[in-house]
C-alpha cells in the first residue's frame, strides 16, 4: 500500500510539473487517501503486534 502511495505522489508530481491541475488533484487526494489508511495500519500494527500469545 505503500508503494501504491508513492506512486500517485510521483505521478502527482510529474503531473505537476506538465501542467496537467486535474491529473495532480486526482493523484494528490488518492496519495492522501492511501497514507492515511497506511498510517493507520501501521500505528493499529504496532498496538496489536507487539502482544506475547501465551
Amino acid at each position: 500500500m505503500v508503494k501504491a502511495a508513492i506512486l500517485f505522489l510521483i505521478i502527482a508530481i510529474i503531473a505537476g510539473i506538465f501542467g496537467f491541475f486535474g491529473i495532480v488533484s486526482a493523484a494528490v487526494g488518492i496519495a492522501k487517501i492511501l497514507f492515511v489508511i497506511f498510517l493507520i495500519l501501521f500505528v493499529v500494527s504496532l498496538i496489536f503486534g507487539r502482544r506475547k500469545s501465551y
